[in-house]
């Protein structure tokens, strides 16, 4: 027998729906949410989806379950009332410059004031404009424009782990912001930017670089070349209406715009896919040989190799060293587009087209530069490639579809899959397991939703054990049970997103899940109608070996295609603990990290700064980190670094330094 309530005296039958707003919207009512999402955990703050029902009065109904016989009604004047006085409150307090934001078009708070016909704020004026936090090249935040739903606090903390973002202050005093009042920069942050997907408002948004590209492509001293990831086909045509089963016909329309707006070559990032998986395949398969550093973890993205770098740096030497199909992009093309075009390497200038965030961060690590000079010049994300496709008036709808440029446009399925979760391994497997006929249906193992997928596939007499992970909270858990032993694997696949790279921070904005279903089936089909599916049969990389690098694994693919990784503290911080008001004086940094305080540096501080030991004559901070864990407790004297540290070593350092 059902169970049954009234919505809007509607008799409608429940099941499994965890609260009435799932009941409503299933009947495609629109109730309004700021701090609703799917994804999260239930919140409950922004008291917009206020329902009234029978005998109980006016009740969320985000946090409200369904229970038999409830009698609900969802726009009564009372409501609607209570919504306008909601969104006008948040009003007071906002920076309502709103033609001038980069949401404006899909901000919810524009959205619903316009929905709910708010043409006055009837409460005082309280905003206080702050300055915006432009210190990274993946985000922006702009605390004026944040309406504290806490969508990217929950984010950060419940699907990723970090719990970068939270609440401090109380009433209208109350704001998001990184602990110690800290920027993104000298944050854990690790610019994934799914906060920035998941906040209604402009509050949180990638930082955009499409400008720059603007003022080279004017340069007529300068010739720009750009390559498009994968994950971009399968996302853009929702910013035009346009959609395509395999994203074909799409991507051909985004060289032709590309084109129109003056680049000089146009090309694709799956070529350099390709190029990873050879090169990742070699590692995997040296690597299994020696039985060295294992499991083996891919490199692909720039947000988990950073999360592994801040938390795990034990688990460092297990990330493959390949760079990421960006990064081989960008090496590559410094290296032999000049030639090509027939110009000075100064006059190149190198873009790519990317569904991250991370990856312009990716883009100025200085592993990933040659003599100072970056590799990736620009990297926009697929909202900035529409914003452009926008303001050069083109029609993309309309636009002609062509082909992209050789060598760097010739790729196989294997490339491609690489968008979605689950699509390097299985490349990777195409690879070794060198197999024949049509492989694009081959691996299906490795392909599905869940956040942590594992399998095991029979290669020779041996048996490898593989994971496939999304979301970093996930990971964190694959990491804790491989350092616990109680999991044991080969090779272990991670994004930092949700869905892999189709789910970028950096594509068009969405909050149904079913639109990352769309994305992932666009790169699958567009596998299957591909000539060739297995990387190691690309006819133009192996050109590309032949002239440049010699063989997969030799020193000059190693030179191009391969890069480092370090332990990087998970936040800069410093406390001034004495300062001297003469001109001249020592600066010492006294290291407070976890190793270092266990190992003594308290004691160190102390001895410095107690009995006015040393005058005047010193600057004295403590500070998060030098990176100098095992070999701690570390202090820095004048730029110069000392390791084991006792009070007396430091305290003979400083007498020295006083003598210079």
């Amino acid at each position: 027998m059902g169970k049954y309530l009234t919505i809007n005296g509607k008799k409608l039958e429940f099941r499994d729906e965890r609260n009435l707003l799932e009941i409503i919207r299933k009947e495609h009512i629109d109730l309004p949410t700021f701090c609703y999402h799917s994804e999260l955990s239930i919140h409950g703050s922004c008291r917009l989806c206020m329902v009234e029902i029978a005998g109980r009065g006016v009740m969320s109904a985000c946090s409200t379950p369904p229970e038999l016989d409830m009698e609900i009604k969802t726009n009564t004047e009372q409501l609607i009332e209570i919504r306008k006085i909601t969104i006008e409150l948040l009003l007071a307090n906002h920076d309502r410059e709103c033609t001038m934001c980069a949401k404006s078009e899909s901000c919810k708070l524009q959205s619903l004031a316009r929905r709910l016909g708010i043409e006055e704020v009837r409460f005082k004026n309280i905003f206080h404009k702050e300055s915006k936090d432009i210190s990274t090249y993946a985000l922006v935040r702009d605390n004026g424009k944040c309406v504290l739903c806490g969508d990217c606090v929950r984010f950060c903390d419940e699907i990723q782990s970090i719990g970068a973002l939270g609440f401090a202050g109380r009433g209208w005093r109350a704001k998001i912001c990184l602990s110690f009042e800290r920027n993104l920069e000298s944050s854990e942050c690790v610019y994934c930017g799914q906060c920035s997907r998941v906040c209604p408002t402009g509050a949180i948004l990638p930082k955009t670089e499409f400008r720059g590209v603007w003022k080279a492509l004017s340069d007529k001293k300068k010739k720009v070349i750009v390559a498009i990831a994968p994950a971009v086909r399968a996302a853009i045509g929702e910013v035009f209406g346009v959609t395509e089963e395999n994203g074909t016909e799409i991507a051909g329309k985004i060289v032709t715009a590309l084109r129109s707006m003056g680049f000089a070559k146009v090309f694709d990032i799956s070529f350099t896919a390709d190029m990873t998986i050879i090169e990742e395949a070699n590692e995997f398969l040296e690597r299994l040989g020696k039985g060295d550093d294992m499991p083996m973890f891919t490199s692909c993205c720039p947000a988990w190799v950073r999360f592994v770098e801040q938390y795990y740096p034990d688990f460092i030497k297990n990330i493959s060293t390949c760079r990421s199909p960006q990064g081989m992009y960008g090496s590559i093309a410094r290296r032999i587009m000049p030639e090509v075009l027939g110009i000075p390497k100064e006059e190149l200038v190198i873009v790519s087209v990317m569904p991250c965030t991370a990856k312009k961060y990716e883009a100025r690590r200085s592993e990933l530069a040659k003599d100072g000079v970056i590799d990736i010049d620009y990297v926009i994300t697929t909202q900035e490639l529409a914003l452009m496709i926008e303001e050069a008036g083109l029609r993309f709808g309309n636009l002609e579809a062509s082909a992209f440029d050789m060598p760097l446009g010739f790729k196989t399925g294997g490339g491609i899959i690489f968008g979605n979760s689950g699509g390097v391994t299985e490349a990777v497997l195409r690879n070794v397991m060198n197999t024949n006929g049509d492989e694009s249906e081959e691996f299906n193992f490795v392909r599905g939703e869940n956040g942590v997928r594992e399998a095991k596939l029979k290669v020779g007499t041996r048996e490898l054990k593989l994971a496939v992970v999304h979301g970093l909270k996930n990971a964190r858990k694959v990491l804790r049970d491989i350092r616990a032993d109680k999991k044991r694997y080969d090779f272990v696949e991670v994004m930092a997103c949700p869905g892999g790279c189709i789910g970028g921070a950096g594509q068009p904005v969405y909050s149904d899940l079913a639109v990352r279903k769309k994305r992932s089936k666009v790169l699958y089909e567009n596998d299957k109608i591909m000539e060739l599916h297995k990387p190691q049969d690309n006819p133009y990389v192996q050109k590309i070996y032949k002239d440049y690098l010699e063989n997969p694994g030799s020193k000059k693919a190693h030179e191009y295609l391969h890069t480092t990784f370090k332990y990087r503290k998970r936040f800069k911080a410093t406390l001034e603990i004495f300062k001297s008001h003469l001109e001249k004086s020592i600066n010492i940094n006294v290291c407070v990290g976890n190793n270092c305080l266990r190992k003594g540096s308290k004691e160190i501080l102390k001895h410095i700064i107690g009995d006015n030991k040393f005058k005047d004559n010193v600057n004295v901070q403590a500070l998060i980190c030098l990176e100098k864990c095992s070999n701690g407790p570390a202090v820095k004297i004048n730029g110069k670094t000392f390791e084991h540290c006792t009070p007396g070593s430091v305290e003979n350092a400083i007498k020295e330094e006083l003598k210079k």
